[in-house]
């Protein structure tokens, strides 16, 4: 699974041959150096560990200073390993997203969704709600309404959707077209929409 870090930077749109307007999104992807390579050996498994973003050293630990110094590098804000990278790096190599993504290539997005905050049944859950304002029904409108049964069996079964806690949590979308690649920039277009907020890290999968 090759891939690299990104960082997103926002929603565009662009045209294709028929004249139809695509949503799309910009995102930075790269460079990344590559600061660790695990060995079946060593490790028991192969994959390489890759760096993102520079980071002041006052604001890094030292064993993790340590850790980008023997790859000849500053230290690094986002670290994400690669299991079974398509081709093997060396150690302080750095990765520029045309050596990994191509123009018509499908790829996989992972990032942090955006909190919602706690949020009720209609909005996290895409409850109805009750509708009209009839037969004496007032204000509960978007109320999740019975959650369950009388004398049995005595309580909530686990697992019923009420309100709560909505958004930021980690969000894999899957089979997004690359439209465009802008290597002076190390940018690159993909169709649709990816999670999290502008400037927030994402994990680009091939």
């Amino acid at each position: 699974m090759s891939g690299l870090i990104g960082k997103k930077i926002g929603m565009t749109s662009l045209y294709n041959a028929d004249g139809q307007a695509l949503a799309c999104t910009v995102i930075q992807a790269g460079p990344c150096v590559v600061t660790q390579v695990r060995s079946e050996e060593k490790d028991g498994y192969k994959a390489i560990q890759l760096g993102f973003g520079e980071k002041k050293e006052k604001n890094s630990s030292q064993p993790m200073i340590g850790h980008f110094k023997k790859a000849n590098t500053t230290p690094k804000q986002k670290v994400v390993e690669f299991k079974e990278f398509e081709v093997e790096h060396e150690l302080g190599t750095s990765l520029s997203v045309q050596d990994v993504f191509e123009e018509g290539e499908f790829i996989d997005v992972v990032g942090n969704a955006k909190g919602r905050g706690f949020q009720g049944v209609v909005k996290r859950h895409g409850f109805a709600g009750v509708g009209g304002q009839t037969h004496g029904q007032h204000n509960r409108a978007r109320h999740p309404g019975s959650i369950g049964a009388c004398s049995f069996p005595s309580r909530v079964f686990k697992g019923i959707r009420m309100g709560g806690r909505m958004g930021n949590n980690r969000v894999k979308i899957q089979n997004l077209r690359i439209l465009k690649v802008i290597p002076e920039q190390n940018l690159i277009v993909v169709s649709g929409s990816v999670p999290g907020s502008k400037n927030s890290f994402l994990i680009l999968e091939k």
